[in-house]
């Protein structure tokens, strides 16, 4: 994968791939109206509860994204996606690490879609 675009984080000894598409980038765009906004809610939201329940749907949204291409080129060996509301639970642990990791992988995208609209 590119690394420009993904990141590895481990979640309870499991390893995902965090891998931004143009796909969760619609969603992303779908649920905040934009990545600039995405930063924001997470950054200044005053429910500790409600920030941690947004990282693990973008958690599971970034991870479901390398699955799906796993799944597209091994139709023989494919892999669930993971559900934001059961698989990710251990996620109520995510640290500053996982944070710091999804504001790279948006910021990336972010500066990328500058330059393309220049």
């Amino acid at each position: 994968m590119d690394k420009e675009r993904s990141a590895i984080i481990n979640i309870g000894g499991d390893e995902y791939e965090l891998l931004l598409t143009t796909k969760a980038t619609k969603e992303i765009a779908g649920r905040y109206g934009g990545l600039e906004n995405l930063g924001d809610k997470l950054m200044k939201s005053e429910n500790f509860e409600m920030a941690i329940g947004e990282i693990v749907w973008l958690i599971t949204l970034l991870a479901n994204q390398s699955i799906l291409v796993h799944n597209l080129k091994n139709k023989e060996n494919k892999r669930k996606l993971l559900l934001s509301n059961t698989n990710l639970k251990k996620v109520a642990t995510v640290n500053k690490v996982t944070v710091n990791l999804i504001q790279k992988l948006l910021s990336t995208l972010s500066t990328r879609k500058l330059a393309t609209n220049h």
